[in-house]
């Protein structure tokens, strides 16, 4: 089994790179920095440091690179059977501009094997917003024929810590890949721990805004009580009462928008807050609070789960309180945290948040500008 893997980053190396080659794939990583795949080639493998209680290290061997944009990397494609991403929603336009051409090499050999595609990036369906990329590149009713392009959600937190290897990579022990079951072409991949779902709208959005929407709220509050560590600011009572109430509301709405069972939601939020506490993880709040502009934006972290939730008719008091901390967050090593205060400065925080967040209920911009006095 032959995997090609876009992107050799914390991510790639400490969870679908790593994860793969356990699962007995041969693995190529392709990454468009010279250095990491100079490393990788000189190497041929790293370490895994699972950081908690019970710190564990697994040992990835037998891996390759190249260069993500080199002909190798297409050539690789043309035989393998599963290609992943984990390169940011922004760089899928160049990993597609590689793939398109190796799905064209790939028919042009005469090769029917199914071969299937993963995005692992932080968005919905990531995948299927990389295949309309591809579609634009090639005529896939040709050549994206035993081609499957499938959705999938990731979960697992890699923090910043400088190890004395630079390739080996920390990790909580947690993880989750839940792949859409439905868009698998041929038979299912052979991924150890994996979860084949049916309903993957309902497992991306329960990790965006259950963990993701978490996890950025605990930063910009305990960025603005001076922590330096997710551990501590989780730790503060009055911070983890707002979190908790953030993760009650977005669980509400999904709830009822997905028909997920409470009982399970709220134990998979319960355990979410006891990943945020793991002080091994030395999980920096200026990590997780980069980009607020970004985070605060339509279709991600606080702006979806509010609409999900007047949706739902369920209340957006934490998720109001949430989005003030992201707004009034301020960093100078942060642009965009600096642009959202110019915004701010020029034009008001309901303007702002009408701007960036596209939220144009009347009492929940209400209830945002309350809070933003708060910090």
């Amino acid at each position: 089994m032959k995997a090609l893997h876009f992107g050799a980053g914390k991510i790639g190396r400490g969870f679908i790179g790593a994860l793969l080659r356990q699962s007995g794939y041969s693995v190529l990583f392709a990454d468009a920095l010279p250095g990491v795949v100079e490393a990788i080639n000189r190497d041929g493998g790293y370490s895994v440091h699972l950081v908690g209680n019970q710190p564990v290290v697994q040992r990835i061997d037998g891996i390759s690179a190249v260069d993500s944009a080199s002909d190798l990397a297409i050539e690789y494609l043309t035989t393998a059977d599963i290609v992943t991403t984990a390169v940011s929603m922004t760089h899928l336009t160049d990993v597609a501009a590689v793939v398109a051409r190796g799905l064209e090499r790939r028919y042009a050999a005469g090769v029917t094997k199914p071969i299937n595609i993963l995005c692992c990036e932080n968005g919905i369906r990531a995948t299927s917003h990389f295949k309309s990329l591809v579609a634009g590149l090639t005529d896939l009713a040709a050549v994206g024929q035993n081609v499957g392009f499938v959705d999938c959600c990731v979960d697992r937190i890699v923090p910043i810590i400088t190890l004395e290897k630079p390739l080996d990579v920390a990790v909580e022990p947690y993880f989750e890949w839940c792949i859409d079951r439905s868009a698998v072409v041929g038979e299912l991949p052979h991924i150890l721990a994996a979860y084949f779902v049916n309903d993957i709208d309902a497992y991306v959005s329960r990790k965006l805004f259950t963990l993701n929407t978490a996890h950025c709220t605990t930063a910009y509050l305990g960025a603005h009580k001076g922590y330096k560590y997710i551990h501590e600011a989780i730790c503060d009572a009055e911070i983890r009462a707002i979190v908790s109430g953030v993760m009650r509301e977005c669980s509400e709405a999904l709830v009822q928008k997905f028909s997920l069972p409470m009982a399970e939601q709220m134990s998979y939020a319960e355990t979410i807050l006891s990943r945020f506490a793991n002080a091994q993880l030395g999980d920096t709040v200026a990590r997780v609070s980069r980009d607020p502009k970004r985070k605060l934006s339509p279709q991600l972290y606080f702006s979806y789960p509010i609409a999900m939730a007047l949706e739902c008719d369920v209340t957006v008091d934490y998720l109001a309180t949430a989005v003030a901390a992201a707004l009034a967050f301020r960093s100078v090593d942060d642009a965009q945290s600096l642009e959202l205060g110019a915004m701010i400065s020029q034009k008001g925080v309901a303007k702002t948040v009408r701007e960036v967040c596209k939220i144009e209920d009347d009492a929940v911009l209400a209830l945002i500008v309350e809070r933003y006095s708060w910090f």
